[in-house]
């Protein structure tokens, strides 16, 4: 089901966490995206105020700036990638997505089977992106 506002899925919870082909079927999503926003930009940005002058132009001036990325989290048995919609106020989960086995045990072995939460990046975007028929 194509989505025609983020705000449906905001409001009912984790519950409802987007699919994989909810994020595909909706473009203006999509394009929101920042494929280059890892965890530890996402804090610098919205958590630690008083340093983002020094490392971008993009500075956050209200709540009203978000960003959506992904995430690898690897705290659990098998990782998920997940879609995080990111303000100054909070980071909400609003997909998860489980990875193909072969890709998701090569990431665990290029983390040394770390516990952690990553940014999605070489093979796991690549994969990522075909799936979401993303170009980049």
């Amino acid at each position: 089901m194509p989505l025609n506002s983020l705000a449906g899925w905001l409001t009912k919870g984790e519950a409802s966490m987007m699919t994989i082909d909810d994020i595909r079927n909706d473009k203006s999503l999509l394009n929101q995206i920042d494929w280059h926003m890892t965890p530890e930009e996402a804090v610098r940005l919205y958590l630690e105020w008083g340093n983002n002058w020094a490392h971008s132009n993009f500075v956050i001036r209200s709540r009203d700036d978000v960003s959506y990325y992904f995430v690898v989290n690897t705290w659990g048995k098998i990782p998920v990638i997940y879609l995080i919609r990111r303000n100054s106020d909070e980071a909400v989960e609003l997909a998860g997505i489980e990875l193909p086995a072969e890709i998701g045990e090569r990431f665990l072995n290029s983390v040394g089977y770390n516990k952690g939460v990553y940014a999605v990046d070489g093979e796991l975007r690549e994969w990522l992106q075909g799936a979401l028929n993303v170009r980049a």
